[in-house]
């Protein structure tokens, strides 16, 4: 019999941090479902520090299945065949024995509306070979609509104080889903936190290198360090990785390069989620980061070709026309419009541009949080005449 996680009450779910209660929110690479939440592999950075949930190492849902997809289309911010969709990325893992038949019911309920929207599913659990088949076929019926793509997590971080579920689950992991010849889904080397002097060894890299030729596709970035992880960090007597934290993820300049000059130009390396997924799909990518030329630099000649066929720069009138669907974007002002990126004040909140992002298929950033060339949108920590990312 199959397990499944516990319903949680009315009583308890108030009783829940405000965001944790927070079922369908939207992050960078999606629109966020998160009906089940808690995980017991104890990942020291995990981002549930900052949701008041890091001590809740039992899963336990919000609300049935059923409920949470329905929640999800019916969101404001959800656009058939356009919204990319992340499930269970911030609160809990997707394969954990309990939390499986969870993650397959929700792909089934979406693949049957007919949606065709990006769906990414983010691990470091082990998978096993039954998951292929449940992956390509749902009820008897092959996936058809949903792009489900695989990411799996992987540091090669070694030290259990601070990642005690071993990274070399998810590389097996990987190189089992990797396998079939034929697959409906898509596999992402999720290469993830890397951390000066903590897994940025040669040996490190090489390890790596070996694993990125099993994936469609190999996206790497830095740690998020936020303010809860430090002082995580701080009370369990952690190795410190960073004087300062950060809203963003930091990825120094050095071990950036270092990265680069480990892989050749051969490889399908990306700076950012959303590109690796585009391109092991064979699309544009979702977030339009193509005027962004600098952070396009490692990008497949063939993948550059296809996201300059999209690329379409929007007048301050069309983003306007978007988001005045949006009650929360009535203060939206545009304040500049390059090839690179829109840039916009008035938003108290950073998911209403991500909606703008996806609608428009352009980049839209804050005048707040600026970003920086070549820095990719990541923190200025360990970059030459840093500041502070605030």
């Amino acid at each position: 019999m199959t397990t499944r996680v516990a319903l949680l009450s009315r009583e308890q779910i108030d009783r829940l941090p405000e965001r944790a209660r927070e079922v369908v929110e939207y992050r960078k690479s999606g629109l966020s479902l998160n009906h089940i939440q808690g995980c017991p592999l104890g990942c020291s950075y995990c981002i549930r520090h900052t949701y008041g949930l890091w001590d809740q190492r039992q899963p336990r849902a919000l609300m049935t299945d059923a409920e949470a997809v329905e929640e999800l289309v019916s969101h404001r911010y959800f656009q058939p065949h356009v919204t990319p969709v992340q499930v269970f990325n911030r609160a809990t893992d997707p394969f954990l024995s309990n939390v499986r038949p969870h993650i397959f019911a929700v792909l089934e309920d979406l693949d049957a509306r007919e949606l065709m929207n990006h769906v990414l599913v983010i691990t470091r659990h082990s998978m096993k070979p039954d998951d292929i088949d449940r992956l390509n076929e749902f009820r008897h019926v092959e996936l058809r609509h949903v792009k489900v793509t695989l990411l799996f997590t992987y540091s090669g971080i070694d030290n259990k104080d601070i990642e005690p579920y071993p990274s070399c689950v998810a590389a097996e992991s990987l190189k089992l889903m990797s396998a079939p010849e034929y697959r409906k889904y898509r596999t992402i080397l999720y290469w993830r936190p890397l951390v000066p002097g903590l897994n940025d060894s040669d040996e490190h890299l090489d390890q790596a290198h070996k694993l990125v030729q099993h994936a469609d596709a190999t996206a790497f970035t830095g740690l998020f360090y936020r303010d809860q992880i430090a002082a995580y960090y701080k009370a369990n007597g952690l190795p410190e990785p960073y004087e300062d934290t950060a809203r963003r993820k930091i990825v120094p300049e050095i071990l950036e390069r270092r990265v680069l000059a480990a892989f050749s130009s051969s490889i399908p390396l990306f700076r950012k989620t959303s590109c690796a997924v585009a391109y092991a799909h064979g699309l544009p990518d979702y977030n339009g980061h193509y005027g962004i030329r600098e952070l396009c630099d490692i990008c497949p000649l063939s993948q550059l070709e296809l996201c300059a066929s999209v690329h379409r720069v929007p007048t301050a009138k069309q983003i306007q026309e978007v988001a005045r669907v949006l009650p929360e974007a009535g203060g939206l002002v545009v304040e500049d419009i390059t090839a690179r990126a829109a840039v916009v004040s008035g938003l108290d909140t950073e998911q209403p541009r991500y909606y703008l992002q996806h609608t428009l298929g352009f980049q839209v950033h804050d005048v707040r949080h600026p970003h920086v060339e070549r820095r990719h949108g990541r923190a200025d920590i360990g970059w030459k005449d840093d500041k502070q990312d605030g």
